[in-house]
């Protein structure tokens, strides 16, 4: 690593300190009735923080981009292999904390799947690889791919990527994906919400996507739920404390024998089970 990151990273490791030790202080000398230092403090931690996890991932992707041409050659699901190792510290300088429940469903499920998710923020690829099996990538959205180093690293990991605002050629894709999935054996991760959830109180809407692609592959569909990080990430306040985020694998549901005249039913009901997961893990009455 040359000198202008190593400086660029330490800045930024300095400015979470600043920003940690600030609301401490706070906290010791009474200032919490002082809405406008409480404001301030919170704000230098949220975008020391947000740099800080911006930065180093763009680092790391730098890193993994030989790596995954020296594993395998090129484009490749087993690159995600590469990316799930390089990334699983980076929890421990922003303050997060997972735990994983039901991790034993995805270990014992072979062949092809779809894991469907709900989808906060760009934290979520840090959940994600708490429990990311072998031979697993994602489905995202096409403008991924031209983010740098991340989307170079995104498709060297063998993701699929639509045009949602396309309709015709995010349905191709997902055909695609859905042939693919059985002739190399992969996994696929998709959010059926279809875009962030910020607000993080309840689910979105479900598309309709991911369980259309899960019956005509004729493969499991297995649901994973992140608790609501609104108790220490909030874009819109512009905050970014420490926390715990609670995983659940969820038991996996069949479409073996399923058809089209299905999907609509089937997305109901993973978005049944999943919200009361959501709701429950996130201590949400």
């Amino acid at each position: 690593m040359n000198a202008p990151w190593i400086a660029v990273l330490s800045l930024l490791l300095l400015m979470i300190l600043l920003g940690t030790a600030a609301g401490l202080l706070c906290v010791e000398e009474g200032w919490r009735h002082s809405s406008s230092v409480e404001r301030t403090a919170a704000t230098l931690l949220y975008y020391a923080k947000k740099s800080f996890y911006v930065v180093w991932m763009m680092l790391l992707a730098l890193l993994a981009i030989p790596l995954c041409l020296l594993k395998s050659g090129g484009r490749d699901v087993e690159n995600m292999r590469i990316v799930r190792g390089m990334v699983a510290h980076v929890k421990y300088p922003l303050g997060l904390r997972f735990q994983v429940s039901g991790r034993e469903r995805l270990l014992a499920q072979e062949g092809p799947y779809v894991i469907v998710s709900n989808h906060q923020s760009s934290l979520d690829i840090l959940g994600m690889m708490e429990v990311l099996p072998d031979r697993c990538t994602m489905v995202a959205r096409k403008q991924l791919v031209y983010m740098g180093t991340v989307g170079a690293v995104c498709w060297l990991g063998g993701m699929v990527f639509i045009n949602r605002g396309r309709t015709q050629d995010a349905k191709t894709a997902m055909d695609e994906a859905a042939a693919t999935m059985l002739s190399e054996r992969i996994r696929l991760w998709v959010f059926p919400e279809g875009t962030r959830n910020k607000a993080g109180g309840d689910l979105l809407p479900f598309k309709k996507g991911a369980f259309h692609l899960a019956v005509r592959a004729q493969v499991p569909v297995i649901p994973v739920v992140f608790s609501s990080y609104g108790s220490f990430y909030q874009q819109g306040e512009r905050r970014f404390g420490s926390g715990t985020v609670r995983v659940r694998v969820l038991p996996k549901m069949e479409t073996a024998g399923m058809t089209a005249e299905d999907v609509a039913s089937l997305s109901e009901k993973a978005f049944d089970t999943m919200r009361a997961a959501f709701l429950d893990a996130s201590n949400i009455s």
